[in-house]
């Protein structure tokens, strides 16, 4: 049986090419405030603002598709772009990094509890994958308001949920890993409009999230942003309905 270790390096080495093992399976086989809530698929949803906790330098060349907090304030990171992608160990604090080298091209989203395997593909499906045999066990799909969510994209796990970045959006979908229900929404866009009012003309969207499971941190970034930050979630003092969402989070 595999080691917790050995899902952790696996999940960091499979970050940028989830896409393409997907595709092979698939042929084989949260201040104060009061809690916002409205009713999807007969689910109560919880929405969520920030406050940002710190700042970090990150590099703006990144085009950030994965996250992973590796301990003693570094993360992993993969990239892409064709030809470009990289798997790289980050320091946090500073924005060193150290780049390893690998043979894989792109990739979208993978998460692990330490057992099993959680992809996406890009779509509105969420994989469960046996970690020992890379087969694909369960597939949600991921929906709101009847909606399909497409186009879901780096992946984290986090107390007992699944986090995922919605490509193309600022939104940060919380999933439950048993059935693939919406739990909440996790809503970014001053993050990405705070950065263009600062002259950071050439950014991407918001994509990347780490979890620092010791402290209760949470990390996240965007394609070729120049900063990382530590957030700190609080319910939404804005009431937010079905539409809002549709609009904001449904590519």
């Amino acid at each position: 049986m595999a080691t917790f270790k050995q899902l952790y390096l696996r999940k960091v080495f499979a970050l940028v090419s989830i896409i393409l093992l997907v595709s092979v399976i698939l042929v084989l086989g949260v201040s104060s405030a009061t809690w916002n809530k409205v009713s999807s698929d007969h689910y109560s949803l919880q929405f969520y603002d920030f406050e940002i906790v710190n700042e970090f330098p990150h590099d703006s060349t990144a085009f950030t598709q994965g996250l992973l907090y590796a301990g003693n304030d570094t993360l992993f990171e993969s990239t892409g772009l064709y030809r470009q992608s990289s798997v790289r160990k980050v320091a946090i604090r500073t924005g060193k990094l150290e780049q390893f080298t690998h043979e894989m091209e792109d990739g979208w989203g993978l998460a692990t509890d330490g057992k099993i395997l959680y992809g996406s593909d890009g779509t509105s499906t969420l994989y469960q994958i046996d970690s020992q045999t890379l087969k694909v066990t369960t597939k949600n799909v991921i929906k709101f308001n009847g909606q399909n969510v497409r186009y879901l994209n780096e992946l984290e796990y986090i107390n007992g949920e699944i986090w995922a970045n919605v490509w193309q959006t600022d939104c940060i979908a919380r999933i439950s890993p048993n059935n693939g229900t919406i739990l909440g929404w996790i809503l970014l866009p001053s993050l990405r409009e705070g950065l263009l009012a600062a002259g950071y003309n050439g950014i991407d969207v918001l994509n990347g999230i780490a979890w620092d499971s010791g402290n209760n941190r949470i990390f996240v970034t965007g394609k070729l942003w120049p900063k990382l930050y530590e957030i700190k979630l609080h319910p939404a003092k804005k009431h937010y309905n079905s539409e809002d969402i549709e609009k904001l989070c449904l590519a």
